[in-house]
C-alpha cells in the first residue's frame, strides 16, 4: 500500500489515496489453484499457511480444491485445471514414464513420513507385523503410496503381501473406514486421520501401528507443477513456496495445541480435542520436514519402493523430476 502523507488541508485526499492503494493491492493478487490429493490434518503446515494468511501476504489468491486421489490431482495439473498439485511424487514418475511432453516436476516436499495407521478390531498392545499372517486387511489403491508403503513394511518384516495375508484393494480412497464398520469380514484396515481416531472413538477399531514410524523417513507427499508453468511463472512459484515455508516454520515452533487451534476452521466436522490429538500424533512422530527441499536420497528411496512394488518401468533421473530452487531460497529467508 502506498504511504499517504496526511498534510493539513489534504486529509480528504489522503483518505481517497489510502483506499485507492488498497484496491490497487487487491488487483495485484494472483489467482492460483492448488489441487490436493486429500483434505487431511496430515497436511497441517499447508492449512496453517492458509489460515494465517501467508499466501495472501505473498500476493496469492489461493483456491484449494480436493482431488480425492493422486490420479485425479495429476489429471487436474496436466490439463491446466490446477496450476499446482499436492500428492505423492510417484504420480509424477508414472506420468513421466508414460511419455509426458511437459513433465510435472516436484518443487517442495511437505511430509517425510507416511500418514496412515493400521487399525485392528481389537486392542493389541503387543502387536507385531507377523500378526497379520492369514488375516484380511483393507488396503489402498494399487500403485498408490499408502499401499506401497504398507507392502514395503510387510516385506521388511518378512511377510509376502500376496501369500501371507489378504489385502483388499478394491475400495475407493476414503471409503475404507465405512467399509470396515459396515462389513466385519476384514480384520484390519489402513487408515489416514481423522478416520483412524474416529474408529477408535466409535469403539469400532484400535490403532495398533503407525506406518509412518515403521517405514522410516519416506518422501510421502510433495508439491508439483508443469515444467512450462514454472518456466513462465518463477515469481509465483517462489511466492507459493515462501508462504508454505512460513507454515512449516510455524508448525516447527508451536505446540500441537496451538497448531490445532489455527487449522480448526479447515475441519468443521471435527471437534478441537480430536484435531489436537491427531496433530499431536503426527507431531510426535516427526511427520513434517523443517524445510521443503526434496532431497535426492528421498527420491531414490521412493523409486526403491516403487521398484519393489513392481510399479517402476525404469528409474528416472532426480534432475528430471525434482527442482530444489524455490525450496532452498525459501529456507534461507
Amino acid at each position: 500500500m502506498k504511504q499517504v502523507k496526511f498534510i493539513t488541508g489534504l486529509m480528504a485526499f489522503g483518505v481517497v489515496s489510502l483506499f485507492a492503494g488498497c484496491g490497487e493491492k487487491e488487483n495485484e493478487m494472483t489467482k492460483v489453484t492448488l489441487n490436493e490429493v486429500a483434505h487431511s490434518i496430515f497436511y497441517a503446515p499447508q492449512y496453517v499457511a492458509l489460515e494465517n494468511g501467508y499466501f495472501t501476504q505473498e500476493g496469492l489468491d489461493l483456491d484449494l480444491v480436493t482431488g480425492y486421489g493422486a490420479d485425479k490431482t495429476m489429471a487436474a495439473v496436466i490439463s491446466g485445471e490446477a496450476q499446482i498439485g499436492f500428492m505423492g511424487a510417484e504420480a509424477s514418475i508414472y506420468a513421466y514414464q508414460e511419455g509426458a511432453t511437459d513433465p510435472v516436476v516436484n518443487f517442495a516436499q511437505l511430509t517425510q513420513r507416511a500418514g496412515n495407521f493400521l487399525v485392528a478390531r481389537e486392542e493389541m498392545p503387543d502387536f507385531k507385523w507377523e500378526d497379520l499372517k492369514g488375516r484380511k486387511v483393507l488396503g489402498g489403491r494399487k500403485g498408490g503410496m499408502p499401499e506401497m508403503v504398507f507392502e514395503y513394511i510387510l516385506k521388511k518384516n518378512g511377510l509376502d503381501p500376496e501369500k501371507d495375508l489378504s489385502i483388499d484393494q478394491s475400495i475407493d480412497f476414503g471409503a475404507t473406514a465405512a467399509a470396515f464398520t459396515g462389513d466385519d469380514s476384514a480384520d484390519f484396515t489402513v487408515e489416514f486421520e481423522p478416520s483412524a481416531t474416529a474408529l477408535e472413538k466409535q469403539g469400532a477399531g484400535y490403532v495398533v501401528a503407525s506406518l509412518g514410524v515403521d517405514s522410516g523417513y519416506v518422501p510421502y507427499t510433495s508439491y508439483s507443477a508443469r515444467t512450462s508453468y514454472m518456466e513462465k511463472n518463477p515469481d509465483i512459484m517462489q511466492k507459493f513456496t515462501d508462504a508454505l515455508q512460513k507454515g512449516m516454520d510455524f508448525v516447527q515452533s508451536h505446540t500441537p495445541e496451538e497448531i490445532a487451534e489455527i487449522i480448526e476452521p479447515q475441519f468443521p466436522e471435527t471437534d478441537l480435542d480430536t484435531i489436537t490429538a491427531i496433530v499431536k500424533r503426527y507431531y510426535d512422530q516427526d511427520t513434517w520436514k523443517e524445510n521443503l527441499v526434496f532431497g535426492q536420497d528421498g527420491f531414490e528411496l521412493l523409486q526403491d519402493i516403487l521398484e519393489d512394488a513392481g510399479e517402476l518401468k525404469e528409474r528416472v533421473s532426480y534432475e528430471n523430476l525434482v527442482t530444489t530452487e524455490y525450496a532452498a531460497k525459501a529456507a534461507e529467508k
